[in-house]
């Protein structure tokens, strides 16, 4: 089940991430083992996450690697280590699409949201170069809990991609 795109503000937010670059068809090795070594750091440090876990596409290039952070919100950034860091989401517009289902779809689901963005008009904040396409923040949030949901066409993702000032 699709919403309809919204147009939202977001504050800034703090995070703890791993970076990684991938093929895209090599996408679920490298966060399958991130969000377990990202969550583990977290808890020995006692910081707790503030909200749902994601990635933020930093670069695409369909054809050759993305640049990708399996990150997660936090209060406050805490100390590097382990290949962890930390940053700030960016605040400003972005525009944003609820995804019910299977996360098999997300592929396609992100080209509609593209799609609808490019007809009503906006432009993400990302710039076009040689090596693809640099994005201020590009986020796919997983809002359920698997270990809570087991069937993934009752997942719940959200992706709210940052727009042009």
């Amino acid at each position: 089940m699709l919403s309809l795109p919204q147009i939202v503000e977001r504050p800034e937010q703090a995070y703890a991430y791993l970076p990684f670059r991938v093929r895209m068809d090599e996408m679920k090795l490298p966060a399958d083992q991130g969000f377990p070594k990202l969550f583990g750091f977290l808890g020995e440090q006692g910081t707790a996450p503030s909200s749902a876990p994601f990635y933020n596409y930093r670069r695409i290039n369909m054809a050759e690697t993305l640049d990708v952070e399996a990150g997660v919100p936090v209060a406050q950034p805490g100390q590097e280590a382990d290949g962890v860091r930390f940053g700030v989401l960016p605040a400003g517009r972005y525009v944003t699409l609820d995804w019910h289902g299977h996360y098999d779809a997300l592929e396609q689901v992100t080209a509609m949201l593209i799609g609808w963005t490019r007809l009503v008009g906006l432009e993400f904040d990302m710039v076009e170069k040689a090596e693809g396409d640099h994005f201020a923040c590009r986020l796919e949030i997983y809002e359920t809990d698997p270990s809570e949901v087991p069937n993934p066409e009752d997942w719940v993702t959200t992706l709210a991609f940052k727009l042009k000032p």
